[in-house]
Parts: structure tokens; C-alpha cells; sequence
């Protein structure tokens, strides 16, 4: 009777484990503030602050300013055609665009090419989703100091710099679309 009661017993403490472990697995997945690793190149910046004005151009050749894109979260990501990886992180921008609405991705071009020629290669790199935006005077690249491409910089609401990344991510990673939701949906307001 002893070995019956064990049994039993070692069988609900198997089951209360593997519950235990599923709820901590769905929680590191969806639920927390932890960074994952497909976006290990993505760093907290030590004191957040508005990026400098930089103009940019839209597909119409209209003049913006990222403070345009205040009240929304926004990963502004600078590439170029000649930088291979760039390209292959296109299209896992355009996937994070569609996976998580409350982020605005904003790829600005820092090649010499046009909007026409910028949005047929968005479309033959598959990222063809992806708006088209053009930084001809390399504002950006000289406001942000950078020295490579990609560079990423993700933003809040108010405009302010949250994090940066130098190099390519993997922003369609499931665990980091999963992380880029919880980051927009907790601290919308």
C-alpha cells in the first residue's frame, strides 16, 4: 500500500515539475524584460536621450525628421545596398514590421541611390514591405557618429534612445519578436 501512495505521489511531483518548467520557459519567452540572445548585439544605452536632428527623405523626396515619429516606438535601422549585412537583415526587418505593429520600422538607405532604385531593392531582397526612406547627406551616419552599418537604434515614445545595436540581429527570431511586443505592449503608456 506504502509503494502505491509513492507512486502516486512521485507521479504529481513529476507533473507539478514539468509544470513549474513550462511556466518558467513561457514566462523567459513572452513575458520577460530578458534580452535574447538573437539580439545579444542589442544594448541598453547607460542614459537615454533624444537622438540628434537628422533629416531624412521619404519615397516622395519629402523631408523628415524622426520627431515625426513621436507617440510611437520606433527601431530606426541605417543600411546600404553594398553592405551584405545589411541586405540579409532586410528582410528580417520587414518580418519584425508585420510581427509587432506597435513598432515602426524606419530602414533609412545610406546609399546614393534613388527611391525608385531603393524600392526595387527592398522588393528583390525581400523586404519589400518595408517603406522606403533615403539619408543622401549621411545626416544620420554623422549624427549618430556611427563607423559601420548596420547600426539599429531603438527608440520610445518620447523619441528617446533606449538601445543600439552595431551589426546585423536577428530581428525575426521568435524570442525576439516576443521580447519587441512585451517591450512595446508594457511600456506603452
Amino acid at each position: 500500500m506504502r509503494r502505491h501512495h509513492l507512486a502516486i505521489a512521485a507521479a504529481a511531483a513529476v507533473v507539478l515539475i514539468g509544470i513549474a518548467l513550462y511556466a518558467m520557459r513561457a514566462q523567459t519567452v513572452h513575458e520577460s524584460a530578458e534580452r535574447p540572445a538573437a539580439l545579444a548585439k542589442l544594448l541598453p544605452v547607460d542614459k537615454p536621450q533624444r537622438i540628434p536632428a537628422a533629416p531624412f527623405l521619404d519615397a516622395r523626396g519629402q523631408r523628415l525628421s524622426l520627431a515625426s515619429f513621436n507617440g510611437r516606438y520606433v527601431l530606426l535601422n541605417l543600411w546600404a545596398t553594398w553592405c551584405a549585412p545589411c541586405v540579409r537583415e532586410l528582410p528580417a526587418l520587414a518580418k519584425l514590421q508585420h510581427a509587432v505593429p506597435a513598432l515602426t520600422v524606419i530602414a533609412v538607405s545610406e546609399g546614393r541611390e534613388n527611391a525608385a532604385d531603393t524600392e526595387r531593392f527592398l522588393k528583390a531582397h525581400g523586404a519589400g514591405t518595408l517603406r522606403v526612406y533615403l539619408d543622401p547627406d549621411h545626416a544620420f551616419l554623422a549624427a549618430l557618429g556611427a563607423f559601420g552599418l548596420p547600426l539599429s537604434v531603438l527608440m520610445d515614445k518620447k523619441g528617446m534612445e533606449q538601445a543600439k545595436a552595431i551589426g546585423p540581429a536577428e530581428w525575426d527570431d521568435p524570442e525576439a519578436i516576443a521580447y519587441l511586443r512585451w517591450i512595446t505592449a508594457e511600456k506603452a503608456s
